[in-house]
């Protein structure tokens, strides 16, 4: 598990550390999953197993009838092999799909507040992205668009989940009537940010981000299983033969990485621009080849693939790359 300031990365790293002790009797699934939540509630800093890994860390497993597993009854025995092994399994999930928590205790915003020109000019540039007719006026029901904009990387919870931002508003009247400048809306942000910081630093909240970390571990997977590889690469040629526009081999393998990002453990071109940029470097290599006339048979070309999903996974190894789950 990494730190990141406020951003913790759940990465399956600690979970050898969990209880695995079962009591001697026979007991549900649903009983065995409330012991297994249970005992990985601290891990996750007191939340909920999000559903979604959940039934990913199930299918690791092999359940795929949920309602029926939940009703079926195990003897210890069972129920000892299925706790250890749903443990493996989640650990597995995780490193291969890392989950990032976001620990709010107030220290971002505190920081922010503490430095008067950082805080005037963000509260300059909040302003000026809600002024958007450029009266130099805003109402003052916006204050709370502009915590939504701030959001967990400045140390803002969620109104969704974090009910008490609305009572803060409410305190200091940002829910009324009438008109604000950047002067007035300053001092009010400043007002609400303070009293955020105090009710966080005396009760830490928790969420978990809706955010995915391509670091290569997904890759890896894939370059073991040459089957796969080379159904990668019949794909791709089919595409080509169908398409016959004149691409070379490697803008037919690039395009069809792009499109299929996201189940190949790569990340979306779309992303943000050093991704493109990732994306360039990788295939530079193979382009200027390829401008020489060297024509490549499928061998040629499953080894292109493994090079270049080798080259992406050494990359993103050492450089992540975190992206908003669509």
């Amino acid at each position: 598990m990494c730190d990141g300031g406020g951003m913790q990365i759940l990465d399956g790293s600690e979970l050898n550390g969990v209880d695995l002790s079962l009591p001697p009797s026979t007991v549900t699934g649903a009983e065995l999953l409330h012991i297994l939540h249970s005992r990985l509630s601290s891990y996750f800093f007191g939340l909920s197993i999000p559903d979604h890994l959940n039934l990913s860390v199930l299918s690791r497993i092999a359940v795929t009838d949920i309602t029926g597993f939940r009703s079926s009854d195990f003897d210890a025995q069972q129920a000892d092999q299925l706790f250890r092994d749903y443990i493996t399994a989640i650990a597995d999930e995780l490193k291969d799909n890392p989950v990032v928590v976001s620990v709010l205790d107030g220290s971002t915003i505190r920081l922010i507040l503490e430095d008067e020109d950082d805080f005037a000019m963000l509260a300059e540039n909040v302003f000026t992205d809600l002024d958007v007719e450029d009266k130099g006026k805003i109402t003052r029901s916006q204050i709370s668009n502009a915590l939504e904009n701030m959001g967990l990387d400045m140390g803002v919870p969620p109104f969704s989940e974090y009910p008490l931002l609305n009572d803060l508003l409410i305190k200091h009247g940002a829910d009324g009537e009438g008109e604000l400048g950047q002067a007035q809306f300053a001092q009010l942000l400043q007002s609400v940010l303070q009293d955020l910081e105090q009710e966080l630093s005396k009760n830490n909240a928790v969420f978990i981000n809706k955010i995915q970390i391509v670091n290569g571990s997904k890759l890896r997977q894939l370059l073991a299983k040459e089957n796969e590889l080379s159904s990668i690469v019949e794909k791709a040629l089919h595409e080509k033969s169908e398409a016959n526009d004149g691409l070379s081999s490697s803008e037919i393998i690039r395009s069809f990485l792009e499109r299929n990002a996201k189940d190949l453990g790569l990340p979306s071109i779309e992303a943000d621009e050093a991704v493109a940029i990732l994306y360039d470097d990788v295939f530079a290599d193979v382009a200027a080849k390829e401008k020489e006339g060297v024509e490549l048979d499928k061998e040629e070309l499953v080894n292109l693939v493994k090079d270049v999903l080798e080259k992406f996974a050494d990359l993103l190894e050492s450089n992540p790359v975190y992206q908003d789950i669509a």
